[in-house]
């Protein structure tokens, strides 16, 4: 397995077309991960305060249309 820092040299001495690609094709990759954690924690009612949250404030009044 590779070391952070073997990673970080080799990106290191990407020209600009590849590093661009590997950029484009890493923030892709985070927001996919990001997609599955936030998933994850909805459907074990790790997000449920929030709904609660919005909840009272919507039945305390302190909601509008939008």
């Amino acid at each position: 397995m590779m070391t952070v820092e073997t990673i970080e040299k080799q990106i290191a001495e990407l020209d600009n077309v590849s590093f661009a690609k590997l950029r484009d094709w890493f923030i892709e990759f985070d927001h996919a991960r990001w997609d599955k954690q936030i998933e994850a924690d909805s459907n074990n009612g790790k997000l449920d305060f929030l709904i609660n949250a919005a909840l009272a404030e919507h039945q305390a009044g302190k909601s509008r249309d939008i």
